[in-house]
């Protein structure tokens, strides 16, 4: 995980052109917590600075000879063998002289390379020539060596930034004779071949990875120094000893192991000594695990599969008492609850069979019986496009009962519609008015039509009597 694979090219907020406090893209990245404080004296400043090659791969100090004030994350352009490198300041400032302290090395040792100038844009054209190169000479490298026979793996390879120097980084059991494979390398390469020995934690360190807990590893992002770590220091953290979970992707055990270590240690000082066996009248009891977060001792007595917990006064007293030659009745164990409150599973009722779906399959099927009608009966627009004979009256009056009937004076009839005449024409005035009311108040004499009389005309409407069209008329 570097700047190169994210979206952004360079993280924000962190001034350093690339490199980020996470570790992903500058590995065993420290943080200058000292930077804000004023300088009171700058001759007693350290003169030295701590430059990171690589992307942290590598660190080593170099020699300040100006009083150029540099911060992190600049590029600098420092001595290398029989030429110039090109390298990344990750620190300045006191924290080096305390890096120094750290590993034994003197402030003002004469042998110390020093740094050239900061880079220029020429400086980096090459820096970027020179590291383009590290893939393909590493898959050669490793082609190289597998066809000597060589039981060595190559892990990186780091090409000087001016092209002279490439170092080779490999791991190996036995020692190697690779006199062959340094003059190959020299003559495909054209570079002066280091070739430095590395552990199986460091080759872990420069590949880097995610670790089981989720975090890039401690190898690749803080952790320089590597301790020992063996099978005892999981034995006092009451871990099941199973290689596959206590070890690290390195194929070593995880170096977590030792975090927590002491921690246990002095928590363990509290526990009895010697207290692997007890005597009681059921048998001997034997120690089976000591519960350091609760205080308490686990035994077994034979023929029993239970576990007794005890408490560490009780194992002591139990203990003085066997020494002075008593044996104890019981053990008195001790009831061990968990912390967390008992969770009360819900109660369920069983409603199968309670619930009928009658109704709900009633209203289902009235609604597709009405749906059904609504899309067999023609609807305002369904006459369209159809002629005099095709035409079908559309009923707009949902009531019941028999629909009044207009004649062409405006005046209404009760009475069924007669059917519709196919002769007669459809593009005819129509008189009637909207509101049947209205035809009854138009009636000077306000009576009703009388059915005997015939029709007014040749365009009255038929009905089922004659319709006067004079009011003053009999």
């Amino acid at each position: 995980m570097g700047c190169g694979s994210c979206g952004t090219g360079k993280p924000g907020g962190c001034k350093s052109n690339g490199g980020c406090s996470t570790g992903g893209c500058n590995r065993l990245n420290v943080h200058d917590w000292l930077s804000d404080l004023p300088i009171d004296d700058i001759e007693a400043q350290c003169k030295v600075v701590e430059i990171s090659f690589k992307q942290g791969s590598r660190k080593e100090f170099f020699k300040n000879p100006t009083s150029a004030q540099y911060e992190k994350g600049d590029y600098l352009t420092v001595e290398g063998v029989n030429g110039y490198d090109l390298g990344e300041v990750s620190l300045t400032g006191e924290l080096v002289r305390l890096q120094l302290k750290k590993r034994a090395m003197d402030e003002f040792n004469p042998d110390m390379k020093k740094i050239l100038r900061p880079s220029t844009d020429r400086d980096l054209e090459t820096y970027k020539i020179s590291k383009s190169r590290e893939a393909d000479i590493l898959a050669k490298s490793r082609a190289h060596a597998r066809n000597l026979r060589l039981q060595m793996k190559l892990s990186e390879v780091e090409i000087q930034a001016d092209g002279k120097k490439g170092t080779f980084f490999y791991t190996a059991d036995d020692r190697i004779d690779f006199r062959e494979l340094i003059r190959l390398f020299a003559g495909e390469f054209k570079v002066k071949v280091e070739m430095r020995q590395i552990g199986i934690r460091q080759e872990a360190a420069k590949v880097g990875g995610i670790g089981s807990c989720g975090r890039e590893l401690c190898c690749s992002t803080w952790l320089h120094d590597f301790k020992s770590v063996n099978t005892t220091a999981a034995r006092y953290q009451n871990l099941s000893i199973n290689q596959t979970k206590l070890s690290g992707q390195c194929g070593r055990l995880k170096c977590c192991l030792n975090f927590e270590l002491d921690t246990y240690l002095d928590a363990l000082q509290a526990f009895p000594d010697y207290a692997d066996n007890l005597q009681t009248a059921m048998g001997q009891a034997f120690l089976i695990k000591k519960d350091i977060f609760k205080n308490l001792m686990w035994y077994t007595l034979p023929n029993n599969t239970k576990h007794f917990p005890l408490t560490i006064e009780r194992v002591k007293e139990i203990k003085n008492l066997n020494k002075q030659g008593i044996v104890v009745d019981e053990l008195e164990a001790v009831e061990v609850t968990s912390g967390k409150p008992k969770e009360v599973e819900p109660d369920f009722v069983d409603v199968v069979g309670q619930i009928s779906l009658r109704s709900l399959e009633k209203n289902d099927r009235r609604r597709r019986d009405q749906q059904r009608g609504d899309q067999g009966r023609p609807g305002p627009r369904d006459n369209r496009g159809l002629n005099n004979n095709e035409r079908r009256p559309f009923n707009n009056d949902r009531t019941s009962g028999p629909r009044p009937q207009s004649g062409p004076a405006g005046q209404s009839a009760q009475g069924p519609r007669p059917p519709m005449n196919p002769n007669r024409p459809m593009n005819r005035p129509s008189n009637r008015p909207s509101n049947p009311n209205e035809a009854r108040n138009n009636n000077p004499n306000n009576r009703p039509n009388n059915p005997n009389q015939g029709p007014a005309g040749p365009s009255a409407a038929p009905s089922n009597g004659p319709i006067n069209n004079n009011p003053t008329e009999g």
